[in-house]
């Protein structure tokens, strides 16, 4: 699978940052992604004080390399660059070997 991981660090980030990366992630990112074409799926990740990353996986390298392109170009006004304060210390294509579905199933949701 065409994965693509794209990171912050939230190292020296001001109090608060985890909070209002959630929040945007809710209310506005969730949305921007659910049903994009190309797009199999997106997480969010992050360990507060730490980093923030979002990994992406694609279903065509065309796709992966189309976002990958037009992310880097904008990176530096990313909505998580301009929330956090700085941009992206990686942004990193890669396979993801495969993914399980538990037992408890799938849940796709901007917050628990």
């Amino acid at each position: 699978m065409l994965g693509l991981t794209v990171r912050w660090s939230l190292v020296g980030a001001a109090d608060g940052v985890e909070e209002q990366l959630a929040s945007y992630v809710a209310e506005t990112s969730h949305a921007r992604f659910t049903g994009m074409a190309g797009l199999r799926f997106k997480t969010w990740r992050s360990v507060p004080g730490e980093w923030f990353e979002g990994c992406y996986v694609f279903a065509t390298d065309e796709a992966r390399a189309e976002f990958q392109r037009t992310f880097t170009a904008t990176a530096d006004s990313a909505p998580g660059t301009q929330i956090i304060g700085s941009p992206p210390v990686l942004v990193e294509a890669c396979d993801v070997v495969a993914v399980a579905e538990g037992w408890d199933g799938f849940l796709a949701a901007p917050r628990l």
